[in-house]
């Protein structure tokens, strides 16, 4: 089987690494490293809601999305400094928040926000599926934090999303878990969010060289769901570990314990 230019092969993922709140002042953080792509996703609870649902004693959840500075080898301009928002980071704002208010029970809020921030400290590709994931797990973070604060009242998530970006090459090769050099050199490429059952929340993509088949798109789509698997065990196993220090958090408090980073690269060998 050809090898791609990192070493992987065609239906390979990168090595992925999550450290557990690396932010000190949200209800819960998870910074998540796909390969050299690296994203920091912060939740918090506010009270409030939008116009449209006051009154209704239902709560809301939306996301921002951002590439810091130097998050690419070109520096680009804030957007504070451009005085409007990048249409990249809004459409992928939109994308995480309707993902995700696809998996939280908004109607047991009360009426507060769940807010979301995803801030790309370095990006080589995929950094939408990758903001996902990582938000995704924040709120799991967070979910623990108020019910112990008893902010809310009972578990509001329903699921874990579950997200990758495939690809087809010149050669049509299908390619899983694109970087930035490949993003850029494949014919179509598409991203998958789905849940950790593998039901589909969102499919985005497009080809932008030349028509792709339905035969291709079905091998797309085969292609996507095989690679979460190894995903979803690693996802699975820190949720258990979450939930194993959430038992211990008195003793992890008193001894100024900090969760290190999680190491997911041998469970994603030979995807």
């Amino acid at each position: 089987m050809k090898k791609r230019l990192d070493g992987r092969t065609s239906q390979e993922v990168r090595k992925v690494q999550v450290l557990y709140d690396p932010f000190g002042y949200s209800d819960g953080s998870v910074l998540l490293s796909l390969g050299a792509t690296k994203v920091l996703a912060s939740v918090t609870l506010q009270t409030g809601v939008p116009l449209f649902l006051k009154g209704r004693g239902h709560g809301w959840l939306t996301a921002e999305y951002a590439m810091l500075p130097t998050a690419t080898k070109q520096r680009s301009m804030r957007e504070s400094v451009n005085m409007q928002k990048n249409g990249r980071s809004v459409e992928i704002s939109r994308l995480v928040g309707r993902a995700l208010r696809t998996i939280v029970a908004c109607d047991v809020l009360g009426e507060n926000t769940i807010y979301i921030d995803c801030d790309v400290l370095q990006a080589d590709g995929s950094t939408r599926v990758a903001s996902i994931m990582a938000a995704s797990m924040a709120l799991h973070r967070a979910e623990a934090k108020w019910l112990e604060q008893k902010k809310i009242k009972e578990p509001i998530i329903k699921d874990t999303l579950l997200a990758v970006s495939v690809g087809v090459t010149q050669e049509n090769t299908i390619l899983v878990d694109l970087n930035q050099i490949e993003d850029s050199q494949a014919i179509a490429d598409f991203n998958f969010v789905m849940t950790m059952q593998k039901d589909i929340i969102e499919i985005q993509g497009t080809a932008e060289k030349r028509p792709l088949s339905s035969v291709q798109f079905d091998q797309l789509k085969i292609a996507a769901l095989q690679a979460v698997d190894g995903i979803s065990a690693v996802l699975k196993d820190f949720l258990n570990g979450e939930k194993a220090e959430e038992k211990n958090i008195t003793a992890a408090k008193s001894s100024s314990a900090r969760p290190g980073i999680f190491s997911l690269e041998r469970r994603l060998d030979g995807i």
